[in-house]
């Protein structure tokens, strides 16, 4: 079951609103090889090839998707959306 992240309390915050594909998960890819087994992060990404691709490729590399939801849920479908993360050990 994937939790709401208004309910997680994150590590570690990273906002890659600005950036495009493949920068987006070499972001995210660095975040977690900083973080330690157990910690949790939030992810801001936004536009459709990242809502897609972030959270395929955490699970690929065998971390955890906790949950992934608008940050406005009126707003578009590709719109800013907050991932969290769970680095696994």
């Amino acid at each position: 079951m994937i939790k709401s992240t208004h309910n997680i309390e994150a590590d570690y915050f990273l906002d890659i609103t600005s950036d495009v594909c493949p920068m987006t998960f070499v972001r995210t890819k660095l975040l977690i090889e900083n973080m330690q087994p157990g910690e949790t992060a939030l992810v801001r990404l936004k536009n459709a090839e990242p809502l897609e691709n972030v959270p395929r490729s955490v699970r690929e590399i065998g971390h955890e998707i906790l949950s992934l939801e608008a940050e406005d849920a009126d707003g578009p479908a590709d719109g800013v959306h907050v991932l969290a993360l769970k680095k696994s050990g």
